[in-house]
């Protein structure tokens, strides 16, 4: 009777110990899957809506914010895009990249307004703006994050416009960019 008792003894200890490491598997994918808020960012994207509507400015009023003291022009582009050409007087941050301390250091205190377009914001459909499909455009998560993150005081430039308007104030890193995306509208 002793063996068998040892021998349940035994197979006890062993099914505590994989029935542990299987709730601390479980808790351990619990805690990944709680890095993950979809029905947050849903409700966040909602709540916001309204209001990222009524932050859209046309050109002449993004470019007259633009040029107030304390306003941030931030590209969340790539940084190979935002080389090959930007809004003059952007600052580049990737979307991807976003955290607290990037955005921190980047935008600073959390009241400074900021002002965002993207590649949709350019009827040239040539590099570095190549159009995204409408409802995939990255204003729109870069809103929602830039919201989400603290960052209440957004502007987004609202419309299409060419990067040979005038009033766009188009500048390339690498100039020849710009030549070429002329060459190929004409």
């Amino acid at each position: 009777m002793g063996v068998k008792r040892n021998a349940i003894l035994g197979l006890l200890t062993i099914a505590a110990f994989v029935g542990c490491g299987l709730l601390a598997s479980a808790e351990a994918q619990e805690t990944s899957e709680a890095q993950i808020d979809y029905d947050g960012f849903l409700g966040l994207s909602g709540e916001i809506a309204a209001y990222r509507q009524s932050r859209l400015v046309d050109l002449e009023t993004f470019n007259a914010m633009k040029a107030e003291p304390g306003t941030i022009l931030l590209d969340t582009r790539s940084s190979e895009a935002f080389h090959m050409g930007h809004i003059d007087g952007a600052v580049n941050l990737n979307f991807s990249d976003f955290t607290d301390e990037k955005l921190a250091g980047v935008v600073g205190d959390t009241s400074t307004r900021i002002l965002i377009y993207c590649n949709n914001n350019f009827s040239d459909n040539v590099a570095p703006v190549m159009l995204k499909r409408v409802e995939l455009a990255l204003n729109v998560p870069t809103f929602i994050n830039l919201y989400g993150y603290g960052y209440e005081n957004i502007y987004e430039l609202k419309g299409a416009h060419s990067i040979r308007d005038a009033d766009i104030h188009w500048v390339s890193d690498w100039p020849e960019m710009v030549e070429a995306a002329t060459v190929q509208q004409n």
